[in-house]
């Protein structure tokens, strides 16, 4: 449920449902001319909570606060950044909806694509979780400098990278995966067919595309008697998690981790990663995913709450957010 922050403390507001599903926001105090910060985490049900946002932003706005700032850990939709088919870039509306409900500034951790960004027409800022992720691999896994970073598609190898670098470790990735990538997936460019009735002028004839083949699924690296570290931003659905360690424990890795920032693990995912080879699955508390926890104990949990607050601080003091980003690299 949404909540306002009226910093220092916390702001008075009521958001509920009415017993045919609106949305109702109720601001019991003040806010005229103040700073005020939406903390919104992004629950099971992303429909209703995109929709306390928007609405919880528009009552501040009518209500002449004077900068409203969405603190969104992970921002919903991110994956429908690009044209799929006939469908949309979601994200983009989801971006445009906020500028209209009248948010000013919003406060992310690891959007899916950097570009998102430009979505927006007003600052975001992209906060990064990996520092924290990179402290767990050296004070919680032993013997973590025998471990090389594996990127599960050559997509994920810009993230693993940086990973390997920052800790001095050897780099892997798996290259041709049994399912389609976000880069493989038809985008519609065959759409009309090839073949059409028409009269007169048949137009331009265009060279025609060889078909991709995706070879047999290989590992670019050495994994053999090392402990595998696979990185990503977004853990949900994890069937090719689990393909992928058990194709690493094929190729002699005798521990595999899971590092993410985002632990969204809908539907099955807490049992088949008890059921896997992945010995331990590491996200941030950007998502709520206490049940899960429950469900699998294999799931362990990083708190990055320290650099949302930190955030906050700054952007109410009207501080530099620069110390946030210290050491951070476009391509993090």
């Amino acid at each position: 449920m949404a909540s306002t922050f009226c910093f220092p403390r916390l702001g008075k507001s009521v958001v509920y449902q009415e017993s045919n599903k609106e949305t109702r926001v109720d601001v019991k105090e003040s806010v005229r001319g103040q700073d005020i910060f939406i903390i919104q985490t992004i629950p099971r049900d992303v429909n209703t909570a995109i929709m306390e946002l928007l609405v919880m932003a528009y009552a501040l706005k009518t209500s002449c606060a004077k900068n409203i700032i969405g603190v969104i850990p992970y921002f919903p939709y991110s994956k429908q950044c690009k044209m799929r088919k006939r469908g949309s870039i979601v994200c983009k509306l989801l971006a445009s909806m906020l500028a209209k409900a009248g948010l000013t500034h919003i406060i992310t951790v690891d959007l899916h694509q950097k570009e998102i960004q430009g979505f927006f027409s007003f600052p975001v800022d992209n906060l990064r979780a990996s520092p924290f992720l990179i402290q767990y691999i050296q004070e919680e896994i032993p013997d973590y400098r025998n471990a090389v970073i594996v990127a599960k598609s050559p997509s994920a190898a810009k993230r693993a990278q940086s990973y390997a670098e920052r800790l001095r470790l050897g780099l892997a990735v798996m290259h041709g995966e049994a399912h389609q990538s976000e880069s493989d997936m038809a985008d519609g460019r065959h759409s009309p067919p090839l073949s059409r009735t028409t009269t007169g002028h048949t137009g331009l004839e265009l060279p025609l595309m060889m078909a991709k083949e995706k070879p047999p699924i290989t590992v670019v690296g050495d994994v053999g008697g090392r402990i595998a570290i696979i990185v990503d931003d977004i853990i949900d659905d994890v069937e090719d998690f689990v393909a992928t360690a058990e194709i690493l424990k094929e190729r002699g890795a005798y521990k595999i981790y899971i590092m993410a920032t985002h632990g969204l693990l809908s539907a099955d995912a807490p049992r088949l990663i008890e059921e896997s080879a992945i010995d331990e699955v590491v996200v941030t508390n950007t998502v709520p995913h206490e049940v899960q926890k429950l469900q699998c104990p294999k799931i362990k949990t990083v708190d990055v709450s320290m650099i949302l607050a930190e955030a906050i601080r700054r952007i109410h003091n009207g501080e530099s957010m620069a110390y946030l980003f210290r050491n951070i690299a476009v391509d993090d």
